[in-house]
């Protein structure tokens, strides 16, 4: 899986830059997410703006990420979630558990 990965007013912002999340790169994401929850502190956001399609199997990967930054108090936020995407989550009622922002300015000014 690809990602840009920046630091910005205190926050994590991991960029991914593959169209889809599914079975054959979703243990990717979840192993970053979870190793970047581990480094603690800075909430972490996740840009979605790429993304195209994504399965239950990513939706599970970014699951996992929250309740581990949960766990340890800390935040995953999830930005820039194109309709198709959203739908999913939306259907599955996952835009119930997430913190979903239209876009990184709308998550930052959150942090302030």
């Amino acid at each position: 899986m690809n990602f840009k990965q920046e630091t910005i007013n205190g926050c994590q912002v991991l960029s991914i830059q593959d169209e889809r999340i599914d079975a054959h790169n979703s243990a990717g994401l979840k192993a970053e997410l979870l190793q970047r929850v581990e480094q603690g502190g800075e909430p972490i956001i996740v840009q979605l703006e790429q993304v195209r399609f994504i399965d239950s199997s990513g939706l599970g990967a970014l699951l996992s990420g929250h309740k581990q930054a949960v766990a340890k108090s800390g935040r995953l936020i999830l930005v820039n979630i194109q309709p198709p995407v959203l739908a999913m989550f939306e259907i599955t009622r996952l835009n119930r558990v997430f913190e979903i922002y239209a876009d990184l300015n709308e998550a930052l000014a959150t942090q302030a």
